[in-house]
């Protein structure tokens, strides 16, 4: 089992693979394209439901002014912007992940990681949820921002406006990338982990 102090050393390394992985960008609006995804679903695969506790970590990094946030973003700004919603969610992403972890892996066979990439779509819904809900609330007053999910939507052959523009822009246009990029990565690191962590006499926590 591993004790508490090697816990909180992955939950301190796993958030500051997240700062790390938020400053990989690309750029294609107020809503910055990163691989924090990756960071939030490994937290829970590595650590169980104490993934909550490494994200919990980043927020308060961020809150404490430390460039972790996107594009070197640091303070309570960030953490109250119109990207907020998604910020507020990556504890309770990454302990749903962990929940699933605890309940499906035993063996690391092909069946029980496919269920838990099926289980991490599951876990980052509320994340999801929670960014578009804040960006709306934002961009129901700011029309540069809705005229940017619009135009988003529009470039991408769909004539939507208003809600469905949002939603499309906010949820809908990052689930390719974290689906099948950000989350088949986490799961390929964690069963690299995973089998060094029992190379060194740990099971998963």
């Amino acid at each position: 089992m591993v004790n508490k102090y090697v816990r909180l050393t992955l939950a301190c390394t796993l958030a500051v693979l997240t700062a790390i992985s938020a400053q990989i960008v690309v750029k294609i609006g107020p809503i910055p394209y990163t691989m924090q995804n990756f960071a939030v679903i490994l937290s829970g695969l590595v650590l169980g439901k104490y993934g909550a506790l490494a994200q919990l970590i980043y927020l308060a990094m961020i809150a404490l002014g430390i460039p972790a946030g996107a594009g070197y973003k640091g303070g309570l700004g960030v953490l109250f912007g119109y990207t907020a919603g998604y910020l507020w969610m990556f504890p309770i992403s990454a302990f749903i992940m962990g929940l699933i972890r605890e309940k499906v892996y035993r063996t690391g066979s092909s069946k029980e990681l496919f269920l838990l990439w099926l289980g991490s779509l599951v876990a980052v819904t509320p994340m999801y949820l929670a960014g578009f809900a804040v960006f709306y609330e934002f961009a129901s007053g700011n029309s540069g921002l809705l005229n940017w999910c619009i135009s988003i939507a529009s470039k991408l052959g769909f004539n939507f406006s208003g809600f469905w523009a949002v939603f499309f822009a906010t949820v809908l246009v990052f689930v390719p990338q974290d689906l099948f990029m950000d989350h088949v990565l986490a799961l390929i690191v964690f069963k690299y982990v995973h089998s060094l962590l029992r190379e060194k006499g740990y099971d998963l926590p």
